[in-house]
């Protein structure tokens, strides 16, 4: 039961003219309005009947200390017992006693929902928009990796703890011990690792077939796990190493740090005012997350928090029409680096003019005519137009030998896209492009505060939700942080 109790400072609160007028949890306290809280979660509460429960607007400011030090629940009850900016910041008499810890845990992982934490991002966020706080108007997109809290495995690792899983949960269960199944092969020992993974799941098929004519209504535990192992070996992703590596966390994903490096775990991405370094909204995937999906809601979402959204900058991940589409929709200007593995043209070899919709090679020929095509290979369709050159100048110029390929004259073949990115590589290459995307290294700061820090570098728990929870309370918290350097 949600019982709102009027506050009343006792005569204890004296203590907190002790706390200096410059510490940054006194400079949030004055600044966000924190109460907006109690109506976000009032109806994850039953107003009439149970106990009465600690109130919601307390319990998340206990989230936010616990994200700004970086201290675990038993840590942060035992310091806000202690210290008393906290229980300033908190809204509490010096005597308050605290909830248990146990009741933190709870609360984060019962009570708040993804979409109420983004929620609160946006509320905070205007609230520094309203006053003053937050006065510019561009904004910069990236995404950091978070190491899983634990190792990533084998599939014949994998499959081995499956096996010895079923077995141990039937047996524990049913009371009986099973005879007759196979022995757990030595798959450390076969060098070929496709025969090794084929020897595994070999056996961890054995084991399924064995044991599912044994199994009763109540072996529920041994069914899960089962159902559980058959779903495994279905993905065609797991033995190319792809999908689950994982038993204790199944949905952290192996993703890229780079070219040569690899990580297990998640990723984030988040958008952040450029001048002022606020994060205005985040977002959470798997390992295999593909930077710039889910750019709209983040940009949407800026938008709500009350930000003109004017400019955004990313890096070259983000050159892609689809996001190029979006900032222009969102009514803004993309600063994005041209990425070659989306517009592959030489430049030095030809230019683009847009009104006459025409080409132009080194040595001065032109385009004459333009087809569109289309043609199915084997990684998809693919479309676009080839610009055809004039034959004359083509069957004269010292180069034809070169780059008609023993056709009659050159042929440009380009993508839908091309002719727009060209524009795009044109403006990049000026003095107020390269001036203006200088902006952007400023989330290079903000992506090392969020892990070193803060914890983001690696998860808390297990789960994408759990991660993306973490994900979000890290940014409420370095954005509190934040907001108190910006008043100073």
């Amino acid at each position: 039961m949600l019982r709102q109790v009027p506050k009343q400072y006792s005569f204890h609160s004296e203590l907190y003219n002790k706390i200096p007028e410059k510490h940054m949890l006194k400079k949030v306290a004055r600044v966000v309005d924190f109460s907006f809280i109690n109506g976000q979660l009032e109806n994850s509460y039953c107003k009439y009947f149970g106990r009465p429960a600690k109130e919601p607007e307390m319990m998340c400011k206990l989230l936010f200390l616990q994200y700004i030090y970086n201290l675990s629940d038993e840590n942060m009850m035992m310091e806000a017992s202690l210290n008393l900016a906290y229980l300033y910041f908190l809204g509490l008499n010096p005597e308050d006693e605290l909830p248990d810890k146990s009741l933190l845990s709870k609360f984060r992982t019962q009570r708040l929902g993804e979409s109420t934490l983004d929620e609160m991002i946006i509320e905070i966020v205007r609230q520094c928009v309203d006053k003053g706080i937050i006065s510019g108007t561009s904004v910069s997109i990236d995404a950091t990796h978070i190491e899983a809290n634990t190792i990533k495995k084998t599939p014949e690792r994998l499959m081995k703890h499956l096996g010895k899983a079923i077995v141990n949960t039937y047996e524990q269960e049913s009371g009986e011990t099973l005879e007759g199944l196979p022995e757990v092969p030595e798959y450390e020992d076969i060098s070929d690792h496709k025969q090794a993974k084929a020897v595994m799941k070999d056996y961890l098929e054995d084991v399924l077939d064995k044991v599912e004519p044994k199994l009763s209504s109540k072996e529920k535990h041994t069914a899960a796990i089962m159902t559980n192992a058959r779903n495994i070996l279905a993905d065609p992703k797991f033995l190319n190493q792809k999908s689950v590596r994982s038993l204790v966390d199944v949905e952290a994903r192996v993703g890229r740090k780079s070219k040569t490096q690899d990580f297990f775990g998640y990723k984030t991405e988040f958008v952040m005012t450029t001048d002022e370094r606020i994060i205005t909204s985040i977002r959470t995937g798997d390992g295999a997350y593909v930077d710039g999906s889910y750019a709209k809601d983040l940009l949407e979402e800026t938008k709500k928090s009350g930000i003109k959204l004017e400019e955004v900058y990313g890096d070259k991940a983000y050159f892609r029409k689809s996001i190029l589409d979006q900032i222009e929709e969102a009514e803004a200007k993309a600063y994005i680096p041209v990425s070659a593995t989306v517009y592959r043209l030489d430049e030095s070899e030809y230019s683009y003019n847009k009104d006459a919709d025409e080409w132009q090679c080194s040595q001065g020929n032109t385009t004459v005519e333009k087809k569109y095509y289309k043609s199915n290979r084997k990684d998809g369709v693919r479309e676009g137009y080839k610009y055809y050159f004039e034959v004359k100048q083509c069957k004269v110029c010292p180069l034809r030998d070169n780059c008609t390929q023993k056709r009659a004259r050159r042929i440009l073949t380009v993508g839908m896209n091309t002719t727009q990115f060209y524009e795009l590589s044109q403006k990049q290459k000026t003095d107020e492009f390269k001036e203006k995307y200088k902006k952007r290294a400023s989330i290079e700061g903000k992506n090392a505060e969020l892990k070193r820090f803060h914890g983001l570098s690696r998860a808390r728990g297990y789960g994408l939700l759990s991660v993306s929870k973490q994900s979000k309370l890290t940014a409420i918290a370095v954005n509190l942080k934040r907001i108190a350097a910006l008043l100073s």
